[in-house]
């Protein structure tokens, strides 16, 4: 297949077109690079199946020749960016999407949308079925990326429904791994930077708050198990191992052997309280869930963060500075 992956060059991004080049398919990664990186993708480059382009999906969505499959993840999906660039968020959930949907459109392709568990807001119910329709504060911080999400899974089903564009929806909970940012804002890359350096390991709130984690292998095999099916979605996709930010931090300056202490800070405005999908569906559906254990894959996730310290490739995107074109070597 010819798969183009919006938000190519940046976390789950670059692990989808990793995956999708080991199976053989040829890839068209697209990415702004305002929170993607270039270096994320950096070994695939000599690969004659792969393309990177500098493309801003708000903007237009061209790609030349056939496309088969269209995974659209551009956005900015940690609160540092968001919060940082809310009107940017806005738009890539609401004119990338619709971009995006138009190319599948044209190409005959089928599109899967990267979707959120952060649709469902501060649920009341739990643990969070797809029929669940969410608690969110659509007028507060967090709204630009709850509310984004939810009108791109509006306009996916639009599409769908209205004009017979072949979709399919997922609902990502909180997944880590390799090349996660170490000052992203998200609680996994947060405590292992801060376990590393013997920082104190900074938990907001009283750290009670529970989030599911799911290793990032397992996310790219659910995906890609979507997207060879025929299915609409939503479907979850996620692990349901909940644990307590407390816990978490506990267990990481543990298995990183820091002597690292736990620092409370205050609790961001409309945290969620809580965070499990219910799985069932991608079970029944898809045949699919989670195989890696959570503490193999924190280390592997520990020991690639240490690796990259050691050699001094951890770098942040220059959010104050767009201009980054100059890192695409010959595209």
């Amino acid at each position: 297949m010819r798969v183009v992956v919006t938000g190519g060059a940046g976390f789950l991004g670059s692990h989808l077109c990793e995956r999708l080049i080991e199976r053989g398919e040829r890839v068209v990664a697209l990415d702004n690079f305002v929170t993607g990186a270039a270096a994320n993708v950096a070994h695939l480059q000599d690969n004659p199946r792969f393309e990177l382009h500098q493309v801003d999906v708000t903007r237009d969505v061209t790609v030349d020749g056939d496309v088969d499959l269209v995974l659209h993840f551009a956005s900015p999906a940690s609160p540092v960016d968001y919060l940082e660039l809310p009107i940017e968020t806005l738009e890539v959930g609401s004119i990338g999407t619709m971009h995006a949907l138009a190319l599948a459109k044209d190409k005959g392709a089928r599109l899967v949308l990267a979707s959120t568990s952060e649709v469902y807001g501060d649920p009341e119910v739990h643990p969070q079925p797809e029929t669940y329709w969410g608690n969110v504060n659509p007028i507060g911080p967090r709204g630009v990326y709850d509310e984004a999400k939810r009108f791109a899974e509006a306009v996916t089903l639009a599409h769908r429904n209205t004009l017979g564009v072949n979709t399919g929806i997922v609902r990502i909970f909180n997944t880590f791994g390799p090349r996660m940012r170490p000052n992203d804002g998200r609680a996994i890359p947060n405590f292992i930077r801060q376990a590393l350096a013997g920082e104190p390991v900074t938990v907001a709130g009283d750290g009670s708050q529970t989030r599911s984690i799911c290793y990032v292998d397992d996310l790219v095999t659910g995906i890609l198990t979507m997207a060879d099916s025929g299915h609409a979605g939503p479907v979850n996709i996620g692990n349901p191992h909940e644990i307590s930010m407390k816990d978490l931090a506990e267990w990481i300056i543990s298995l990183t052997g820091s002597s690292s202490v736990i620092q409370y800070i205050p609790r961001p405005v409309d945290d969620p309280s809580v965070r499990r999908p219910d799985t069932t569906l991608a079970q029944e559906l898809l045949d699919w869930q989670p195989q890696v254990a959570i503490e193999d894959a924190l280390l592997r996730t520990i020991d690639w963060f240490r690796a990259e310290v050691a050699t001094a490739h951890i770098t942040e995107p220059p959010l104050d500075a767009r201009e980054t074109a100059h890192i695409l070597a010959g595209h």
